[in-house]
């Protein structure tokens, strides 16, 4: 049994694609794997399935984003000198 979501089709426990993805069982992928991934370079995004059931979607790595730079937010926190003295109202 299966859901369509605007567009989309959803017939394995949550997992929702895009109905005109291609699709290929394990066998095919393990032996057509390069031409595959210059498919998937390309911009196309490749279902696997297995037994005619989808599990998994063959897609390009975005990345991790951009690296990170130490410092980008000096000066946006202060912290003062007395931030660690007892306030008042929780002496004992």
């Amino acid at each position: 049994m299966f859901q369509i979501y605007r567009g989309l089709v959803d017939l394995v426990h949550g997992l929702v694609y895009n109905a005109s993805m291609a699709t290929v069982n394990i066998h095919e992928a393990k032996t057509h794997f390069s031409k595959l991934i210059k498919r998937v370079m390309s911009g196309e995004e490749i279902i696997i399935a297995n037994s005619d059931k989808p599990v998994a979607i063959l897609s390009k790595f975005g990345g991790l984003g951009t690296e990170r730079k130490f410092g980008v937010d000096e000066g946006t926190v202060v912290i003062n000198p007395d931030f660690d003295d007892l306030v008042e109202e929780f002496d004992l």
